[in-house]
């Protein structure tokens, strides 16, 4: 191992240890992350974008806006290659490994503990390359040691949810699809993911309706602007608003609207 590597390491184990909620480091992230070009989806004779392009950032972290219903959790499953666009392509980078957080929460099995659903009843886990106990990692996720013996059916709305935020980062992705993350998560989880977020080395694509936070947290936006149009824009989420301002006028909120599909 190199000095330079033995350094890296002595500064992701300090960080582990300061940090409430710690995402494991994923493999080493190339300057290609996700590159979208000319994209279009159209859901019946909605067209819920067209023409969508952008390029993902390494070390970004780019927050996804937009009414329900407007195609943002659709974007997550073209990235990851569950559905495919109607027209141009994704191409992704050779180092990029994803750990995606749906809503779904389909791999929470309501008999399990909390313990047995976070890492399957073994006492070690492998994260981020490195051994560590289990029973730790569960509490780096605000779980105390009765937290964990609950069944997954008893939990509250935040409790499943920070369940499933263990499950997915265990895996040690360089790339966290995070689609609303902070849906019912108690005040100290959700400081815990902002630091957390912010010290993490790869790229951080999140979904999410919570304006303070993605002000905290991103570099980008990815807006879904209506009328089928998606706006990309470099820079935090209070300097996209004013952009928008600027570009858009005082608009207030009102239903989303789509472009027909023209054939």
């Amino acid at each position: 191992m190199s000095n330079y590597e033995k350094l890296i390491s002595q500064e992701t184990r300090e960080k582990e240890e300061k940090l409430e909620l710690f995402i494991p480091p994923g493999p080493r992230l190339g300057n290609k992350v996700i590159e979208a070009t000319g994209v279009s989806k159209a859901y019946g004779d909605k067209l819920l974008y067209e023409n969508l392009t952008f390029s993902l950032p390494p070390a970004g972290i780019v927050g996804i806006i937009g009414p329900n219903g407007a195609g943002k959790t659709t974007l997550f499953k073209m990235i990851t290659g569950v559905e495919k666009p109607d027209a141009g392509t994704f191409a992704v980078g050779e180092t990029v490994k994803f750990a995606y957080v749906d809503q779904e929460h389909d791999d929470l099995k309501p008999e399990d503990t909390v313990f047995q659903a976070i890492t399957g009843g073994s006492d070690l886990l492998m994260v981020g390359g490195k051994e560590i106990n289990s029973r730790a990692y569960v509490s780096k996720f605000n779980f105390s040691g009765t937290d964990q013996s609950k069944k997954v059916k008893e939990l509250s709305g935040g409790m499943r949810n920070r369940a499933h935020l263990a499950i997915a980062l265990k895996q040690g992705g360089n790339l966290l699809l995070l689609d609303e993350p902070t849906n019912d998560l108690d005040v100290n989880t959700l400081r815990s993911l902002e630091e957390a977020l912010e010290n993490f080395g790869g790229c951080a694509v999140i979904i999410s309706h919570d304006r303070w936070f993605l002000d905290r947290v991103c570099t980008h936006i990815l807006a879904f602007e209506g009328d089928s149009q998606v706006f990309w824009f470099e820079g935090s989420f209070s300097e996209y608003e004013e952009n928008k301002r600027k570009r858009l006028g005082d608009e207030q909120p009102k239903r989303i609207k789509y472009k027909k599909l023209i054939k």
